[in-house]
């Protein structure tokens, strides 16, 4: 282990001062073909240029705009917990210090501090890597009776990647070559990268809705037409045209010398296409897909009956599961350790901080399990079951829940007076009934888990 971690940031005012005035639109003017350009050259490791028009387009497509907070707030709601890897009293001693911590810890924007918090901003910081495939903090640690930090979120666009591993650049966007990240004074989070697919749909999407509005105004408005059978120049002639130009329309004409079977002096104009104009359906398919890629299925595409409700539920679970898996292996990873470190001298840490999700799925069936299984003699560990769903084990000065106390009736749901699914504690259960029983439950679990929903019907 190195040294004590640093307690001075390297982000100088002067650095964000610079960063500040260095910005511009990436997006003004943007092309397909610029946008493969910076693409390339974030896999190349010059992760600057993507990173500041990804960002623009994060803020000001109304799409992503909510797409993205969504998926980032959904996993800052989660509460960090402290769990031990052992029962002991060193293992306590790491929760408590784990805890302390956590609780103390201060996140805020290196960009703009008027963006300051606690956990849940550092957990909403943490989860721009889901675009951009990295977000990275910079550590500031504030050893004390309480040992804490500061968490200085640092935009992309201060690092390089050509090495292999992000490099802090002395002069952002514009720097070539930058300094290794000091062990113990960054945290770097890995994510899928979302934003390199949605912003070619941005691209894809920009054109027809650019289109889609020049063709609204040049024919949202019609225009007007005016016939005569008078000569140009004429008294008619003139009459007509200044009747016409009355309307106040750029799109409008006159028609002279007509031959007299004028049955409408003046009329409108409009466009007439045939079929579906191209812009709307092109624009949502690139809506779709985006929500899609952030949230999972996309609900604009079910039916009104909620016929898809379940599989988007299911997909977004598995999406929440898996952030907060990656958020927590990387707070494992970079802050824990360091704690553990700075406060016991220990290498090993015996506790961990982790996001729990609680499991919704297959729930009934796990409880009944517990139940056969407790009621049948087995043992069950409360720690274990406690995390398996998302409970934290009770503090030392909190007061226990007790059961409710029973009552003289017996509630049944059989007709033989016994509760459906678990044993009658009174009858011994042979060896095989109760093998041939823990099976039908597992296989029940087995088949909830790998159920596939009903395709969706479509309407035309």
């Amino acid at each position: 282990m190195n040294p004590a971690p640093k307690t001075t940031p390297d982000i100088s005012a002067e650095a964000v001062q610079m960063a500040l005035r260095m910005r511009y639109n990436p997006i003004r003017g943007l092309t397909m073909q610029n946008l493969v350009s910076q693409l390339d050259n974030f896999q190349l490791g010059y992760v600057a240029f993507a990173a500041l028009t990804w960002d623009v387009m994060e803020r000001r497509d109304y799409m992503l705009k909510g797409v993205a907070a969504k998926r980032r707030k959904d996993v800052s709601r989660l509460k960090i917990e402290i769990l031990q890897v052992e029962e002991s009293q060193e293992a306590e001693g790491h929760a408590e210090a784990l805890r302390d911590f956590y609780d103390n810890l201060t996140a805020v924007n290196a960009l703009d501090e008027n963006e300051r918090g606690g956990s849940s901003l550092l957990i909403r910081q943490m989860m721009d890597s889901v675009g951009k495939y990295y977000a990275v903090h910079e550590i500031v640690w504030q050893p004390g009776e309480k040992l804490t930090a500061e968490f200085r979120f640092a935009p992309l666009w201060f690092f390089e990647n050509r090495s292999g591993k992000l490099r802090f650049l002395q002069v952002p966007i514009g720097g070539a070559e930058g300094k290794d990240l000091e062990p113990g004074g960054w945290m770097v989070t890995k994510g899928d990268g979302l934003m390199e697919t949605c912003s070619i749909l941005y691209c894809l999407k920009n054109m027809p809705l650019k289109d889609w509005v020049s063709y609204s105004e040049k024919f949202g408005t019609p225009g007007v037409l005016g016939q005569t059978s008078g000569a140009k120049g004429s008294d008619a002639g003139n009459a007509m045209r200044d009747a016409v130009a009355a309307f106040n329309q750029n799109f409008a004409g006159v028609v002279y010398g007509a031959d007299g079977t004028i049955k409408e002096p003046i009329s409108l104009i409009t466009a007439n296409s045939q079929g579906e104009l191209p812009f709307a359906p092109l624009v949502e398919l690139c809506d779709r897909a985006m929500t899609a890629l952030w949230r999972g299925s996309d609900l604009s595409t079910m039916s009104a009956d909620n016929k898809g409700a379940s599989v988007q539920q299911d997909e977004s679970e598995t999406l929440l599961v898996d952030d907060a898996r990656m958020i927590s292996e990387a707070l494992n990873a970079y802050v824990d350790k360091w704690v553990i470190w700075q406060k016991f001298g220990a290498e090993h840490c015996l506790a961990k901080a982790e996001l729990v999700v609680p499991t919704k799925e297959a729930a009934e069936l796990d409880l009944k399990i517990d139940a056969f299984l407790l009621n049948a003699g087995a043992k069950l560990g409360a720690r274990e079951r406690m995390e398996h769903y998302g409970r934290p084990a009770i503090e030392d000065d909190d007061e226990p829940l007790h059961p409710p106390v029973a009552t003289t009736e017996r509630v049944s749901d059989n007709i033989d007076g016994k509760p459906k699914g678990l044993p009658d504690p009174s009858t011994e259960i042979p060896n095989e009934s109760l093998l041939d029983r823990v099976e039908e439950l597992m296989r029940q679990l087995a088949e909830a888990l790998t159920k596939s929903p009903k395709p969706l019907k479509t309407e035309n």
